[in-house]
C-alpha cells in the first residue's frame, strides 16, 4: 500500500514554490500525494516565520494536525519552511507531537525523510541555506493557467525589522538561461500568466552578473511564446530605474502593475528601519511611475507602530496614504522578532495604540479604494476568467490590476454564455462590491 502524503503550505508565494518543489521530490519517489493533509498518512506543514501572526498560524495548523495524529487518523507530522529553519530544534522541544523538522537547505531530502519516519521520530535535518534548490520538477498548486517564477532567494537589504536574511541567507540569483527555460516549460504546460518573484526582484542579477538585470530578464521572458501576462512583485523603491519602467511600459506582455513595499513615509521611522527615502522622494517616485506608465496599478505594504513611531510620524503616514492613493495596500503592525536589530529598540508603541493606527490606515485606504472603484465604472478591462461563483451566480477573474492570491477579483455576468477557466474576455465595469469590481461581459 502506497504512503499518502499531504502538505499545507503557509505564507508567501516564494514559500509556495518551495512546497511545489518538495511535492515534486515526493512524487518522483512514488508517494501518493493527497490535497487534504487531514486525509494523509504523513502530513507536512510548510511554515512561514516572518512575523508573530504567521508563526501563530503555523503553530495552530501543526496542533490541528497533531490532534488528528493523536486520534490515529494520520501517522506522522513533519514541519518544514521558514519557521523550521529559524527555530530548528526548538520546534521539536516546544511541539513534541512533531516527528521531523526540516530546514530549507534540506528540502531536497524530503522524500528520504518521509521514508525514515516509520523507524525513527524526533528527526531534525538541516543544510546550508545556500543548498536550497530553486529549480526542478514542481507539482504546481496554483490554477493551471498561472504560475510563479522565483528568480532568486535570500536578501541583502538588512532592514531592521526583518528576519528574512537570517532565515534565507544572502541574495542568490538564478541564471537567466535557466529562468527562461523554466518559463518556456511552464508556457508549454498551459501557463498564460507568469508572476516573477523574489524577496527583492529589483536586485536580480547583481550577484551573478555584477549589475542588476531585471529589465533584461523581463525582455527575455517576453519572448517566450504562449505567455500572455508577466507580472512583477516586490520591487524596492530605491532600485526602480527608468530602464525598468521603460520595459514595463513598452512590453505588451508585462502587466502594468508594480508591487513596491515602502513600509513608511516618515524619514525618522525609515532611518530607524534601516531604509532609505522619505515622503518627498517617495511621492516624487510614485508620480514619476504614473507618468511613465499611464494606468499603472501600484501596490504597497506599510508597517505601523515601529519602535519610536510618534503620533507625528503616524499622521505623516496616513496623510501620505490619503495623498498618493495607492490602488492596492496592505498594512501590518510591527512584530518584535528576536535577533533582528529592531528587537531591542526602546519606545515601543503600546498594543492598543498600535491596533488603532493599523485600523485607521485600513479605513483610510478603504476610502481611497472606494474612489478608485468609482473611477473604474464604464471602463473596459481584459480579464482572465478563473471560475464560476455559484453563490453570486456569475463568473470571476482578474485583470492586470489584480495579482493572484493577493488582490481581489472581478465579478462579471455573461448573460448565460459559458466560459472556460483561463479564457481571456473583455469586461465592462458597472459597479463595485466590497472593494471588488463588478461588470458584464462585452
Amino acid at each position: 500500500m502506497s504512503v499518502r502524503v499531504g502538505m499545507v503550505s503557509l505564507g508567501c508565494p516564494k514559500n509556495q514554490v518551495d512546497a511545489e518543489l518538495m511535492l515534486g521530490y515526493l512524487a518522483d519517489a512514488g508517494y501518493d500525494l493527497v490535497e487534504d493533509a487531514a486525509m494523509s498518512d504523513v502530513a507536512i506543514v510548510n511554515t512561514c516565520g516572518f512575523i508573530e501572526s504567521a508563526k501563530s498560524e503555523a503553530i495552530e495548523e501543526i496542533l490541528e494536525l497533531a490532534a488528528l495524529k493523536k486520534e490515529g487518523r494520520i501517522k506522522a507530522l513533519i514541519v518544514t519552511g521558514c519557521m523550521a529553519e529559524r527555530y530548528r530544534d526548538a520546534v521539536l522541544e516546544e511541539l513534541p507531537e512533531v516527528d521531523a523538522v526540516v530546514g530549507i537547505g534540506a528540502n531536497h531530502k524530503i522524500a528520504e525523510i518521509v521514508g525514515g519516519i516509520a523507524e525513527k521520530t524526533g528527526i531534525s535535518v538541516y543544510g546550508e541555506k545556500e543548498e536550497l534548490r530553486m529549480c526542478g520538477r514542481r507539482i504546481r498548486t496554483t490554477l493551471p493557467f498561472y504560475s510563479y517564477l522565483r528568480i532568486a532567494d535570500g536578501c541583502n537589504n538588512q532592514c531592521a525589522f526583518c528576519a528574512i536574511p537570517m532565515i534565507r541567507g544572502k541574495y542568490r540569483s538564478r541564471p537567466m538561461e535557466e529562468l527562461v527555460e523554466e518559463a518556456r516549460q511552464l508556457a508549454a504546460k498551459g501557463v498564460r500568466e507568469l508572476t516573477v518573484i523574489a524577496q527583492d526582484t529589483t536586485e536580480y542579477g547583481s550577484d551573478l552578473y555584477g549589475k542588476r538585470m531585471l529589465p533584461e530578464l523581463l525582455n527575455r521572458l517576453c519572448e517566450v511564446e504562449g505567455l500572455k501576462w508577466i507580472r512583477v512583485l516586490y520591487c524596492y523603491p530605491e532600485k526602480i530605474t527608468d530602464e525598468l519602467l521603460d520595459v514595463i511600459a513598452s512590453q505588451p506582455k508585462i502587466c502594468k502593475y508594480i508591487d513596491m513595499p515602502i513600509q513608511h513615509s516618515s524619514r525618522h521611522v525609515l532611518r530607524a528601519m534601516h531604509r532609505p527615502g522619505d515622503r518627498e522622494s517617495l511621492t516624487r517616485l510614485i508620480a514619476h511611475i504614473r507618468e511613465k506608465i499611464p494606468g499603472v496599478v501600484l501596490r504597497t505594504t506599510l508597517m505601523t507602530a515601529f519602535p519610536g513611531e510618534t503620533q507625528e510620524d503616524f499622521e505623516d503616514l496616513i496623510d501620505f496614504v490619503r495623498e498618493v492613493k495607492f490602488e492596492r495596500l496592505g498594512c501590518f503592525i510591527w512584530s518584535a522578532e528576536e535577533d533582528t536589530p529592531a528587537f531591542d529598540l526602546p519606545d515601543r508603541v503600546d498594543p492598543e495604540t498600535a491596533a488603532m493606527r493599523e485600523e485607521s490606515i485600513i479605513d483610510e485606504q478603504s476610502r481611497v479604494i472606494d474612489g478608485w472603484c468609482e473611477s473604474m465604472k464604464g471602463k473596459r478591462l481584459e480579464v482572465m476568467t478563473e471560475g464560476f461563483d455559484r453563490l453570486a451566480e456569475c463568473y470571476h477573474g482578474r485583470s492586470q490590476g489584480e495579482a493572484p492570491e493577493i488582490d481581489g477579483k472581478i465579478f462579471f455576468d455573461t448573460d448565460g454564455k459559458k466560459l472556460t477557466p483561463g479564457e481571456f474576455v473583455t469586461v465592462e465595469i458597472t459597479d463595485c462590491m466590497d472593494c471588488d469590481l463588478v461588470g458584464r461581459l462585452v
